[in-house]
């Protein structure tokens, strides 16, 4: 069994933050607390692997599959019947994956920043194997490097340095984190486009402009928003800070799906 090192803050309506792949729970929201302070039971927690999580049993049980079913964990361990999920980039396509495959666990759903497309299927895994080895190998510093900024706005290349190490410098298991880089690139949340439609739960799409986050292409959160039955897709401002990177802006935009999920159940409901 992974041990998965889990925050809980809050009471009120249940959401569980999802983080991507070589963040930790810190980087949702990032540690913003209007959610808590605005009536939600708010659950966090590090992805096998990360952060203060166990590493999974072998070097490949990094796959959706293994995500979804920790995320089912999760819940099940928490009380929650059902939760709006939000998740970033590799949370994203968990929480998707679970919301197809357990739709009753899943009031609404804030899908940021996703990157994955069913009809490309896996993309640039020569680039996840070499951040995979640049850590191993390298430490933060390896993957950092292997990471490069030439294709990074000269005015966001520090901060993306700064960040960069944070976050690596957050995994108690930095091996296990090189094993996700490449196990969790390979891995497909789900098989066909055309599934999206069957989300029938309130759904926004929060997507980051190409020139600042090429890894996670708009047209990806373009192309979400456009299936999903009744999404709503938020992008910043051309020239401005995603607001993925802004915790009380991205906080807002969970609150209002939380909204939109009890209204859905009719309102006045504590545990959806």
């Amino acid at each position: 069994m992974v041990m998965l090192f889990q925050e809980r803050a809050g009471t009120g309506a249940p959401v569980v933050l999802l983080h991507g792949l070589t963040a930790t729970h810190r980087y949702v929201v990032m540690g913003s607390r209007s959610l808590e302070r605005a009536g939600h039971d708010v659950l966090t927690y590090d992805a096998r692997g990360h952060g203060r999580s166990d590493p999974a049993p072998t070097p490949d049980a990094y796959t959706y599959a293994d995500l979804a079913d920790d995320l089912l964990g999760v819940l099940d361990t928490a009380g929650h019947e059902r939760a709006v999920l939000a998740g970033a980039s590799m949370g994203a396509h968990t929480a998707v994956r679970v919301a197809l495959e357990h739709p009753e666990r899943v009031a609404g759903l804030v899908i940021i920043t996703p990157a994955y497309d069913p009809e490309a299927g896996p993309r640039d895994l020569d680039r996840w194997d070499a951040l995979s080895d640049g850590l191993r190998h390298g430490g933060v510093e390896g993957f950092v490097a292997a990471y490069g900024d030439d294709n990074v706005p000269e005015a966001w290349k520090k901060n993306l340095q700064t960040v960069l190490r944070q976050r690596l410098a957050a995994h108690e298991h930095p091996d296990a984190v090189a094993d996700a880089l490449r196990a969790v690139p390979r891995s497909r949340p789900f098989e066909d486009r055309e599934q999206l439609r069957g989300i029938a739960v309130p759904t926004t799409v929060v997507a980051d402009r190409d020139a600042v986050d090429p890894g996670h292409p708009l047209a990806i959160g373009e192309l979400y928003a456009s299936l999903i039955p009744g999404a709503r897709l938020v992008v910043e401002e051309e020239g401005k800070s995603p607001i993925a990177w802004q915790g009380g802006q991205l906080s807002k935009v969970i609150a209002e799906v939380c909204a939109a999920a009890l209204g859905a159940r009719g309102g006045g409901m504590t545990d959806m």
